[in-house]
């Protein structure tokens, strides 16, 4: 099973940014999907943003337009940019590595993002 190690969370003011990013220990070529979820106290976790081995990508509502998400196959990670921060994107990100066969859905230990007003 693919290990998962996410970085790049900390504390940032409203209207800034960070990159987040999720290394694997190994090829990630074969998982059909590379994901970001967030999970705020209080609350259940939702996705952020996901991209196929196609290149395709797909964004919660919430963030479209501030977030983008992208895969180095060759370095085995993800990032995620996060521009325009606001204070309801404070939560703790997992990154989550998904394929049909073999069937394989790991999740990393996560990163904490805050941003104050």
């Amino acid at each position: 099973q693919v290990q998962l190690v996410e970085s790049g969370g900390g504390l940032v003011q409203a209207g800034g940014s960070l990159r987040l990013s999720c290394a694997a220990s190994g090829s990630i070529f074969s998982f059909n999907v590379m994901s970001w979820y967030r999970q705020a106290p209080g609350k259940q976790r939702e996705l952020v943003a996901f991209i196929a081995n196609s290149g395709f990508t797909n964004y919660a509502d919430s963030v479209k337009g501030r977030f983008s998400i992208s895969r180095d196959n060759a370095r085995n990670t993800i990032y995620l940019q996060m521009n325009s921060l606001k204070p309801e994107d404070t939560a703790l990100y997992y990154c989550n590595a998904r394929r049909d066969w073999p069937a394989e859905d790991s999740w990393g230990q996560g990163t904490q993002v805050t941003v104050s007003s």
